[in-house]
């Protein structure tokens, strides 16, 4: 197939590079020039203005957005629905919330353009191992961009989940399953840090990927990091979060459905972005106050 490709940041210049891989024709856009016309040294046919990407693609016309939620999505949108037509196809391949994806198919819906939310994860590894694909939206548009989840995907690796924003709530959940795991990896690994056995904790990792109930890509990727520094001194305990967590945890509480390992691990990336904590202090200062216990002062 030939098809449209907006955002080539780290996962989206994999993916047009997996998609060559398997034959695909891929017009590619971005908003720094520099990635298109690097990207374009591989194959991908440029384009510098996303009038020139849908201008260069047959129709209908398949356009894969892989940007970040909200406002870059929300605004490429609104720039392309002019250049759309009736029957043409919008992919968002990123981290949409999941009732933001439901209302742009709507929206999308009154001018005859299709609209798919396809949850993708595999990060960085995705071009040697395949993207895991969750798709969302009418099953005959599912079809006809079938070949694209399927060059994308290993074996087995993609699904069509249901209508408008069903693949980025599975994607959603995904995230916030992911949440909790690396928070009981990050939990377990810092009591055998600390403990008196001077435990090789790569080691472990890789031990632990053998046969063990709690085998997982995760725990080789700890290993690979626990590898190049095993005590990883070189990283700060600063952990960003890109939305998902939250989501979940907010569709928990809509849904009455208790969440709590996955509430603990959003708030324990929270904590780690403090340089101080004022609830800390109220602890100390309330302890002192009723008790008389000690305090550290400044």
């Amino acid at each position: 197939m030939k098809i449209g490709f907006i955002g080539l940041g780290k996962m989206g210049a994999f993916m047009v590079e997996r998609l060559l891989i398997h034959k695909h024709e891929v017009v590619v856009y971005n908003r720094s020039p520099e990635k298109t016309n690097e990207i374009s040294k591989i194959g991908a046919e440029p384009s510098f203005s996303l009038d020139e990407l849908v201008s260069k693609l047959p129709s209908p016309k398949v356009v894969w957005m892989m940007i970040p939620s909200g406002d870059p999505v929300q605004k490429t949108i609104e720039e392309l629905i002019p250049l759309l037509g009736k029957g043409d196809i919008i992919i968002d391949g990123g981290n949409s919330y999941y009732k933001d994806s439901v209302r742009r198919a709507a929206e999308l819906e009154k001018y005859g353009i299709n609209y798919m939310d396809a949850g993708t994860s595999g990060g960085i590894w995705g071009l040697e191992l395949g993207y895991c694909v969750m798709a969302g939206g009418e099953k005959n548009i599912f079809d006809h961009c079938e070949p694209i989840f399927k060059s994308l995907a290993p074996e087995n690796g993609y699904m069509y989940i249901g209508k408008a924003g069903a693949g980025h709530y599975v994607k959603m959940i995904h995230n916030g399953i992911e949440y909790g795991m690396m928070q009981a990896f990050a939990e377990g690994f810092e009591l055998m840090h600390a403990s008196d056995y001077n435990i090789d904790l790569q080691g472990v990792a890789d031990l632990w990927d053998k046969g063990s109930v709690v085998r997982s890509w995760l725990l080789q990727l700890l290993a690979n990091a626990l590898k190049e520094d095993k005590n990883l001194s070189t990283l700060k305990d600063f952990v960003e979060d890109s939305g998902e967590g939250r989501w979940t945890v907010i569709d928990g509480i809509e849904k009455s459905v208790p969440v709590n390992v996955i509430a603990d691990s959003l708030f324990a990336r929270f904590r780690s972005r403090q340089d101080e904590s004022f609830g800390g202090k109220i602890l100390a200062a309330l302890r002192n106050e009723f008790g008389g216990h000690s305090v550290k002062k400044k």
